[in-house]
C-alpha cells in the first residue's frame, strides 16, 4: 500500500480502504481458485495493482467514460482502474468463469458500485465502449480484430477511442503494423522500481 500512496497521493480513504483490502481478499480466494501465481501473491500490489494502475498515469479518463476489460482474469487491470476512476463504468470479461467469479467476489466486498463482471469471450461481446484495456492477454494485432467492433464513436475524451494495453519485453514486433499511430510509454517513466524497466503502456486509437 505504501507503493500506491508514493505513486498516487491523490487517493481519497474510501479508495484507499478499497485498495487496502485487496490484499486480504485475494489471499483468501487465491486459497480457493489460483488466479494469481502462489510465489506472486505477496508482490500484488507491485505486480497487479501498482500495474494496472500505470494506465491512469497515462490517461485520465473522464466522468461518464464507458471501458471494457477484455481478459481480465482475476480482474486486473479493471478492478485497480475502476476503484481509481469510481465516476466511469467498467466490464470486466474473461472466458474462464472461476476467474470471473473471484473478481466478483473481490468486487462485492470493496463495494464497487462501478464495474459489471461477465464470463464472456471477447468475440461475443456486444456493447459499445469508449477504450478497451488489457493486460498481457494476447497479441496486440489480434486484439485490435476482436474489439474493433467495440469501439464507440462518440468522442468523450482528450485521447480519441481506442485501446490501453500493458505489455512486457519488446513491444516493437506487435507494434509495428501501427507504427504511425501507436504510442508506447515505458513505465519506468513513472515508476522507480526495478520491476517496471521492462514494462510499457501501449495506446492504440482505433
Amino acid at each position: 500500500m505504501e507503493l500506491i500512496k508514493k505513486y498516487f497521493p491523490q487517493l481519497s480513504e474510501e479508495q484507499l480502504r478499497q485498495l487496502d483490502e485487496l490484499d486480504y481478499l485475494y489471499r483468501e480466494w487465491n486459497e480457493k481458485i489460483n488466479v494469481i501465481s502462489r510465489k506472486d501473491i505477496d508482490s500484488l500490489y507491485l505486480h497487479h495493482v501498482l500495474h494496472s494502475m500505470a494506465i491512469g498515469l497515462m490517461v485520465s479518463f473522464r466522468p461518464g467514460t464507458r471501458i471494457l476489460d477484455l481478459g481480465t482474469g482475476g480482474g486486473f487491470p479493471g478492478i485497480p482502474l475502476a476503484i481509481l476512476f469510481p465516476e466511469c463504468q467498467f466490464k470486466l470479461i474473461d472466458g474462464t468463469g472461476k476467474k470471473i467469479r473471484v473478481a466478483q467476489e473481490v468486487a462485492t466486498a470493496i463495494g464497487l458500485k462501478n464495474c459489471r463482471l461477465v464470463q464472456l469471450r471477447g468475440e461475443d461481446e456486444k456493447e459499445k465502449f469508449d477504450f478497451v484495456v488489457s493486460r498481457a492477454v494476447m497479441p496486440l494485432p489480434d486484439l485490435v480484430k476482436i474489439v474493433r467492433k467495440n469501439i464507440s464513436r462518440v468522442q468523450k475524451n482528450a485521447y480519441p477511442n481506442g485501446i490501453f494495453c500493458l505489455k512486457g519485453g519488446d513491444v516493437q514486433a506487435e507494434t509495428a503494423p501501427f507504427r504511425h499511430i501507436v504510442e508506447t510509454r515505458h513505465l519506468s517513466e513513472w515508476f522507480q522500481e526495478e520491476w517496471f524497466r521492462e514494462k510499457h503502456c501501449i495506446y492504440l486509437p482505433l
